[in-house]
């Protein structure tokens, strides 16, 4: 039996809210302790809430602030080069969108000819033989198809 999809919005009842809170921090602690000892990577946690008067810090101030210092003091680049702001993964997905989509029209330009050369082949007379370039595009389509053919002859 599966789990209920969880809706990740604000909680309306304080006492709830606060109950997911200490839960939910708890789970995150111990998680980042997990991944500290696990892996040997150097982590800090610094949760900041209404309910208490001061942050929760993880594994301790002088420890969080060592880690704070060490990631101060790297190269920016290096320091950067896992960041990511809400800019940056927007301009990360349009690139990656342009890139679909650049692909998507270089895929239907293929199809317009293959169905342009098909239907040239079954007698449809919707070619422009005036059209220098359309009838360059379907020789090289049909010089492909040719090679296709023959290959699988060969092979």
């Amino acid at each position: 039996m599966g789990r209920k999809a969880t809706v990740y919005e604000l909680i309306s009842n304080e006492y709830a809210r606060k109950a997911t809170l200490k839960k939910r921090k708890a789970g995150l602690l111990k998680k980042l302790s997990e991944l500290t000892t696990l892996c040997g990577v150097a982590a800090c946690a610094i949760i900041f809430s209404s309910y208490d008067a001061q942050p929760d810090v993880w594994p301790s101030k002088a420890e969080a602030c060592q880690v704070l210092k060490k990631f101060k003091s790297s190269p920016a680049q290096q320091r950067g080069k896992n960041m990511m702001d809400q800019t940056v993964l927007l301009k990360r997905s349009i690139l990656q969108l342009n890139g679909r989509l650049e692909k998507r029209k270089r895929k239907n330009r293929e199809l317009e000819k293959e169905l342009a050369l098909a239907e040239t082949m079954a007698g449809g007379n919707n070619c422009d033989w005036n059209n220098l370039e359309q009838l360059k595009e379907l020789d090289y389509q049909l010089q492909e198809n040719i090679k296709l053919i023959t290959n699988k002859i060969k092979g």
